[in-house]
């Protein structure tokens, strides 16, 4: 292999397609320290904050998702396309990259596509058992797509399809052994249990009005609450820091800490979040968002929970099943064990090695 690599990564839109995309780099970056990286997402988006935060170079494309209703932004899709192919092709021609990664998000399409036409080796990484529209658009003409879950032929070459499991953040790894630190951090008391409640980096509108409605039932349950209500509600919502027991957060930079002070979990089912999930290894509450392609999350969770790894409910039960569902947890130490011993069990923590090696493989 050739000494500096050059190497163009894209992905983006939310934190699932992102910190995959940052931890394959960071993969490449230790095994290759000289390897030049340029990541592209879309100009409007959080990528443009948080690759920088992590230490890589990025150019924004003027591109968005179709919607599904009939908008302005969906009659403006075509000139947003063609404008991101035209930059798209200029970037590759400027940076020569050895290869394109993508991993998911529509900013990956216009740039990924551009590298087939250049003949440049591209592959995918796909975080959910339902693909994104942009990955099932790109799947035909790239070399290699890495996936987490089985049963993917449906969308994809078969033969293309490596079962490697998602990237996920490698502090993780370790989280059995921070505690104490963690309870330091967010001043938890020892003597009670933790709720962590994760809507992702944006926020689960519903998930906040829940915990917000059961605010007096977490504290009948002897509960301390660590709840990441996402930056489009914090300020909706950062008024409960008052209460005792409760702290809200806009955003958790320190997701290690947070995930080894919690004893239970309630969070969305993003791809990520789940793959993350299963290497932690705590008690879960699967709400999964409805307002995703064809109710992917749903399917996420629902993988977990036919393995007996978490519990689901869908938001149309919240009102009536939550209480029960949650007692069922909060109540056992051995519902709580059982639930954390069946998830670890699906854990995948070499996913990010063995896409690297897949990217070795191609580059050659």
């Amino acid at each position: 292999m050739k000494k500096e690599l050059r190497i163009i990564i894209s992905g983006g839109g939310t934190g699932g397609h992102i910190y995959p995309a940052i931890a394959i780099a960071n993969e490449l970056k230790r095994r290759y320290p000289t390897t030049k990286f340029l990541f592209v997402g879309a100009s409007d988006r959080m990528e443009m904050q948080k690759v920088p935060s992590a230490g890589y170079d990025i150019k924004g494309l003027w591109i968005s998702g179709i919607q599904r209703k009939i908008t302005l932004k969906n009659l403006m899709f075509p000139l947003k396309l063609i404008s991101s192919l035209w930059k798209s092709r200029k970037i590759i021609k400027e940076f020569k990259p050895d290869i394109a990664i993508g991993t998911g998000g529509f900013a990956s399409g216009p740039l990924l596509k551009m590298a087939n036409v250049k003949k440049i080796p591209t592959l995918l990484q796909e975080q959910n058992s339902f693909p994104g529209i942009t990955n099932k658009w790109l799947a035909k003409n790239s070399d290699k797509i890495c996936v987490a879950y089985d049963h993917l032929e449906r969308f994809f070459p078969k033969e293309k399809i490596i079962k490697t499991g998602n990237p996920v953040r490698q502090d993780l790894l370790t989280i059995k052994n921070k505690r104490s630190t963690a309870n330091a951090a967010y001043e938890l008391k020892e003597e009670k249990l933790t709720l962590l409640v994760l809507g992702g980096s944006l926020g689960a509108r519903r998930i906040n009005q829940l915990i917000e409605e059961k605010l007096l039932f977490f504290e009948e349950q002897n509960l301390q609450i660590i709840w990441q209500c996402g930056s489009l509600y914090y300020e909706q919502y950062k008024k409960y820091n008052e209460k005792e027991n409760v702290q809200v957060h806009a955003y958790l930079d320190t997701m290690d800490l947070a995930y080894a002070a919690a004893n239970i979990i309630i969070s969305r089912a993003g791809a990520s979040s789940v793959s993350e999930l299963c290497i932690v290894g705590k008690p879960v509450l699967f709400i999964p968002s409805p307002n995703v392609a064809e109710d992917h999350q749903t399917k996420n969770a629902q993988a977990i929970v036919e393995v007996g790894g978490a519990l689901m409910i869908k938001e149309n039960d919240l009102e009536n099943q939550f209480d029960n569902v949650f007692k069922e947890i909060s109540e056992s130490e051995e519902k709580q064990a059982t639930l954390s011993s069946e998830i670890k069990k699906l854990a995948m923590p070499k996913a990010t090695e063995k896409i690297v090696d897949e990217i070795e493989s191609l580059i050659g």
